[in-house]
């Protein structure tokens, strides 16, 4: 026999924590509707060097991106809509009164939204490493772009529903580059996860103890040059001969 549901909802919701994914102490922020869809994508970077007078060229391995999320069109709403739906039902059964809770407004949640996800943070001289969690979707990264589509307004001109794209770059801690990298291969390559502050010399000091190497590195990985690196990014460091 069919009836009301008065389970909760689980809601999509995002946090601070760091790259390792351990959650920190600050402001959450969890959706008011659930994402009708989002997209998960995992990528391979080759190079294809061709040879003069050959017709082709075979691919070679340089690096594995980042994966990436994208979050489309989570909706912000004012109108009090969304808060009726979300209301507490079992207060309706037990007292014949439906307790809702006022709408907050679109202006304050875009605040806090942004605030947590986008804005730069003095504290880690960066913007807040998340983790988004629905589901089985346990992800961990940075946002590198948020798309604000404003649908509804009122006569005055203040928004009554948004609607937010966010675009997500994985972040990989140091500690699962490591157990990734196939140090059981013959050539002992090194796979390094790029973050922010970081440079080929630098990390090209960190693994050989020689920053000079830094352009056979960029070679390696296709870089256009040894300023173009990205958090996030995974790098090949081979073997020196």
């Amino acid at each position: 026999m069919g009836g009301i549901s008065l389970g909760s909802k689980n809601l999509l919701k995002i946090s601070p924590c760091d790259a390792d994914g351990i959650d920190k102490a600050g402001p959450s922020f969890e959706v008011q509707i659930n994402p009708a869809s989002y997209q998960h994508r995992l990528s391979v970077q080759y190079n294809q060097c061709p040879t003069l007078g050959q017709p082709g060229a075979t691919p070679k391995f340089s690096a594995v991106n980042p994966e990436k999320l994208t979050l489309p069109q989570l909706i912000l709403d004012g109108t009090g809509v969304v808060s009726l739906v979300n209301a507490d039902l079992s207060s309706l059964i037990n007292t014949g009164t439906l307790v809702t809770t006022d709408a907050p407004s679109v202006t304050d949640m875009l605040a806090a939204l942004r605030a947590l996800v986008y804005d730069y943070q003095g504290a880690i001289h960066e913007p807040n490493v998340l983790r988004f969690v629905w589901g089985d979707m346990n992800f961990v990264g940075v946002v590198e772009s948020m798309d604000i589509d404003y649908t509804l307004f009122k006569p005055s001109g203040q928004p009554l529903r948004a609607k937010v794209t966010l675009g997500v770059l994985a972040m990989a801690s140091p500690k699962k580059i490591e157990q990734s990298a196939t140090r059981s291969s013959p050539d002992l390559s090194h796979l390094v996860a790029v973050r922010a502050g970081d440079t080929l010399p630098l990390l090209c000091e960190r693994i050989y103890a020689d920053p000079g190497y830094y352009m056979e590195v960029a070679r390696v990985n296709g870089l256009v040059g040894f300023r173009a690196l990205t958090p996030g990014m995974v790098l090949r460091f081979p073997p020196i001969n």
